[in-house]
């Protein structure tokens, strides 16, 4: 232990915009010094050969082409909204025309 002061945990909460009641710094300290530990740990792991990754399993995105068809129940659809007008939905202004 050493690494991380008090000082250093106020002065990453008050970067991060967080209010750290003083009573929870000690603990904080404490926590952020085991993590960098641990890091430490993981640096002594022998990673030649070893492809860098974001994730443990590769995730592959399936897609499919992006093709207009037309359907049948474009009017259940539309009826299924609140309130539409005409071919379109009818939805809140959110914007006022002042600005």
């Amino acid at each position: 232990m050493g690494r991380i002061t008090a000082a250093d945990v106020r002065k990453v909460a008050e970067l991060a915009r967080l209010d750290l009641p003083e009573d929870q710094i000690a603990l904080y300290t404490a926590q952020l010094e085991r993590i960098l530990d641990y890091v430490g740990h993981l640096q002594k792991v022998d990673t030649t050969g070893i492809p860098p990754t974001t994730r443990a399993v590769e995730v592959v995105n399936v897609t499919r082409p992006d093709v207009v068809e037309s359907t049948e129940i474009r009017e259940e659809l539309l009826n299924l909204a609140p309130q539409r007008e005409g071919e379109f939905y009818r939805v809140p202004r959110i914007l006022n025309e002042a600005g």
